[in-house]
């Protein structure tokens, strides 16, 4: 079962992170929602304190939701998704609309993404725990791959200690390196939910660009592209505020 946090009452709302990332991210937005829901800021598996496996795509990442909600006895939920997280969000409820009421998707679209994340996976294998390197000498070890500081404290957020005076990863590294390639999947061309949707989009990013959005209302026909700006990948962190706006405003839309 995935690991989750759990806060506030009403009709659930399932937040879901994006690849390395872990429930954590969605602390201080996820208190705000839930003054309106029950949310479930939700670890998927190989990241945070969920279980690690071999097996690693979207289909399974879905199931692993499927199983949760019935854990839970969901009949309807609402889902939020940033990133590799709103893949899965993307493909749960193409797959299962009856089970979605609304669904948001966070800089991320339906399209194929060519694998970009080389170059933070040579960084982290860089890092050799068996030497039981320091919180600062493991930062000191990403920076010669990962200049940008903001994405260097992202990742480090998934260090902890495992037992005294060594340290790990949270995420699954050794599997990430063998499926990196399933994370730009595209969803599949069949595939639509047509219930109200909401695509958010940083200002800075280029995830989604204009050219997306005849992809985006092929699959969803009821969504909404809203730019947040001021902000890039990472925009529920750059811009909090405007993005809690445009998604509560949404979730409580009649």
């Amino acid at each position: 079962m995935l690991y989750s946090k759990i806060e506030g009452q009403g009709q659930p709302l399932l937040i879901l992170h994006g690849f390395l990332g872990m429930s954590d991210n969605w602390k201080t937005l996820g208190t705000q929602y839930a003054q309106e829901f029950e949310v479930h800021m939700i670890d998927l598996r190989n990241h945070g304190r969920s279980f690690h496996s071999e097996a690693f795509d979207y289909e399974v990442m879905v199931q692993d939701i499927v199983d949760y909600c019935e854990t839970h006895n969901f009949e309807s939920i609402n889902v939020l998704g940033h990133s590799m997280g709103g893949k899965v969000a993307m493909l749960f409820a193409t797959t299962y609309p009856q089970k979605v009421k609304k669904l948001i998707v966070a800089d991320i679209g339906p399209k194929f993404y060519p694998q970009h994340h080389q170059s933070i996976l040579e960084g982290l294998n860089a890092v050799d725990f068996l030497r039981k390197p320091s919180r600062t000498e493991v930062e000191e070890i990403l920076t010669t791959q990962i200049p940008d500081f903001g994405t260097r404290q992202f990742l480090m957020k998934s260090l902890y200690w495992k037992d005294p005076g060594q340290l790990a990863f949270r995420f699954n590294l050794e599997v990430f390196n063998k499926t990196i390639d399933q994370i730009g999947t595209a969803l599949p061309q069949n595939h639509t939910f047509e219930k109200p949707t909401l695509f958010l989009r940083g200002g800075n990013s280029n995830y989604i660009l204009d050219n997306d959005l005849d992809t985006i209302l092929h699959h969803f026909p009821l969504a909404k592209i809203v730019t947040i700006n001021n902000a890039g990948h990472w925009l529920h962190a750059e811009n909090p505020k405007d993005f809690y706006q445009a998604t509560i405003s949404f979730l409580k839309e009649t």
